[in-house]
């Protein structure tokens, strides 16, 4: 969109799409009105004909929009704006948000109920409205200055559009390297990207003056008539099962689950079968032992498979191939992800994208029923502020060690605590533990598995839904107590419902990781590679790491780990690689 008024370059926006292809394999298009330009590239799951293809443009309401994700509720919808009088030419949840646009205005993204991101053009009142869901499952970054916005699916189509300040932002590094990977919205490791909150939403008008807001806040305080513990149990099955059965139903393709082995992707196949579904696919990945931990969590998910009859796929995938398609994975990457998994989800995802377009996924369920191991440690603190409690069980890094790691241009204030002690001391939420949970599942969730997964299955052109983070099941978990979320070391809810369901090994088994050992207990060709690439010429010249700092790491690489066990020499191999393979694609 070009403030001066000059034409959209629709040659820009077909290389930006290019970046896009593998998010949107089934069609491409494009639009422009004078100054305003779109694109689109679609993965077709609501509505397969052409009718439904986008940008979708209302040539009567003289709407234009691009849109990511899947509106559930959109049948309801679509019956309300029917009965309002507006009729339809497709048969998805596009053309829903257009109208409800028409109808509703800014109000109507609080009546949506799915995982979106969108961007909408008002010719009539010469407005863009941008929307993100309420837990930014679905990813939308921008990139502004005087004469221009732009923005995308991810980092890499906006760098392709060209002129993007691509220096270092020195805030958004303190938080990649205290919050393992996290850079809160609305910042990125690039200062020329930014990305839109979840929960809000941003209109631009022709001459460039903004207005946003946010639609949706999750209030952790509790109820005013307790629950009894069985009627707690009660309302999270009937809450989880209606969330399961719109992610399936809301669909004209099958759907699969990625079945890890543990408690959550287990108890999806199991309501799943419950909710009807026929002729389930699970898909499973494990990887190569280690002496101090098995790759792959086979056991559980056969005992899983073999209960409920899935026709199951199962995928062993050699260290040397880990390495091997690396850099694919990091290609994929809208922004640096520390998380082992992300490989993992990505070699996955290729696979399953053979047989399926759409899975389910257990993502959230730690974050929204206390299952982490920190999260005891954190309530039972007593001593220091709500961010000094979190700091002690969670935090990579403290302050001064992230100082030790930086050169001067790079170091400043602690600007992590500073973020969190204000989001942490925000309204409606009863104690400490109720605040860190409502953090972790708003702010903290959305840059860490939750881009890890849209990331790494979007870029096989699959699309994973998360019933987990269904926001009517997140308010009645935020209102539930603390000490019965952390009950029998975490998720005791979700135990109680799986009891009976899933076999007692699957419930009762220790917390498990998505398992890739080869990226935890850094030897032999890994550490080769990590080496390599902090020696690297370009690491040198970037200037970002102290010396001292990276040869202490690399002296003992399995001695460094962070509070919730990374590997602090790959977060630093990581970043450098990204920043490495961005530039080597000319972007």
């Amino acid at each position: 969109m070009n403030f001066d008024g000059a034409p959209a370059d629709l040659g820009r926006i077909a290389r930006m799409m290019e970046r896009l292809t593998p998010r949107g394999p089934d069609h491409g298009g494009s639009y422009s009105d004078g100054a305003l330009g779109l694109g689109h590239r679609r993965l077709s799951i609501i509505d397969l004909s052409v009718r439904a293809n986008q940008p979708m443009v209302d040539q009567c309401l003289g709407l234009a929009l691009v849109f990511n994700g899947t509106i559930y509720n959109y049948p309801d919808l679509r019956a309300q704006l029917c009965d309002l009088g507006y009729g339809f030419f497709s048969g998805g949840d596009t053309e829903v948000i257009l109208k409800a646009w028409h109808a509703w205005g800014e109000d109507c993204v609080a009546r949506l109920d799915g995982m979106f991101a969108f961007a909408l053009w008002d010719a009539n009142r010469r407005v863009l409205f941008l929307a993100r869901d309420r837990f930014g499952i679905k990813p939308l970054y921008w990139t502004r200055d005087a004469h221009r916005l732009r923005f995308a699916s991810n980092t890499q189509a906006l760098l392709a559009g060209g002129e993007v300040d691509t220096e270092l932002d020195a805030v958004a590094l303190h938080h990649l390297f205290t919050l393992h990977a996290v850079v809160p919205a609305p910042r990125t490791v690039l200062k020329g990207v930014r990305k839109l909150e979840p929960a809000h939403w941003l209109r631009i008008d022709a001459e460039g003056r903004e207005q946003g807001a946010c639609y949706w806040r999750l209030n952790a305080t509790r109820e005013r008539v307790a629950r009894r513990e069985s009627d707690w149990v009660a309302a999270v099955y009937d809450q989880l099962m209606q969330a399961v059965r719109k992610r399936l139903e809301i669909a004209d393709v099958p759907v699969g689950v990625l079945l890890s082995g543990g408690l959550d992707s287990s108890l999806l196949v199991a309501l799943l079968a419950e909710a009807g579904a026929r002729d389930l696919m699970t898909f499973s990945v494990g990887f190569e032992d280690t002496p101090e931990e098995a790759g792959s969590e086979f056991l559980y998910s056969d005992q899983v498979v073999a209960r409920y009859g899935t026709r199951h796929h199962r995928f062993l995938v050699p260290n040397a191939e880990v390495l091997r398609r690396l850099p694919e994975a990091v290609d994929a990457m809208a922004e640096p992800m520390f998380g082992q998994d992300a490989v993992a989800f990505y070699l996955l995802a290729e696979q399953v994208s053979r047989e399926i377009k759409v899975v389910q996924s257990g993502q959230g369920a730690d974050e929204v029923f206390g299952g982490y191991f920190w999260y005891p440690r954190i309530a039972a603190e007593t001593q220091g502020s709500a961010v000094d409690r979190l700091r002690r069980h969670y935090f990579d890094r403290d302050h001064d060690e992230y100082l030790r790691l930086v050169t001067a241009p790079y170091a400043g204030d602690d600007y992590t605590e500073a973020l969190l002690a204000a989001k942490l001391a925000e309204p409606d939420a009863d104690e400490i533990i109720d605040a860190v949970l409502r953090l972790d599942v708003t702010t903290l969730i959305v840059d860490d598995p939750v881009k890890r997964v849209d990331n790494m299955t979007m870029a096989w052109g699959l699309e994973a839904r998360v019933p987990f983070l269904d926001h009517h099941l997140v308010e009645l978990a935020a209102r539930c107590p603390p000490g019965l979320r952390l009950q029998d070391d975490g998720k005791f809810l979700l135990k109680q419902v799986a009891r009976g369901r899933l076999p007692d090994a699957v419930i009762d088994r220790p917390k498990g990781y998505f398992p890739m050992p080869a990226l935890k207990y850094v030897r032999g060709e890994f550490l080769d590679f990590m080496r390599d690439i902090l020696h690297s010429q370009s690491c040198r010249e970037r200037g970002l790491y102290r010396r001292t700092m990276i040869d202490e790491l690399l002296d003992a690489p399995d001695q460094h780990h962070t509070r919730i066990q990374g590997s602090k020499l790959w977060q630093l191999a990581l970043l450098e690689y990204w920043l490495q393979r961005l530039a080597g694609q000319g972007i």
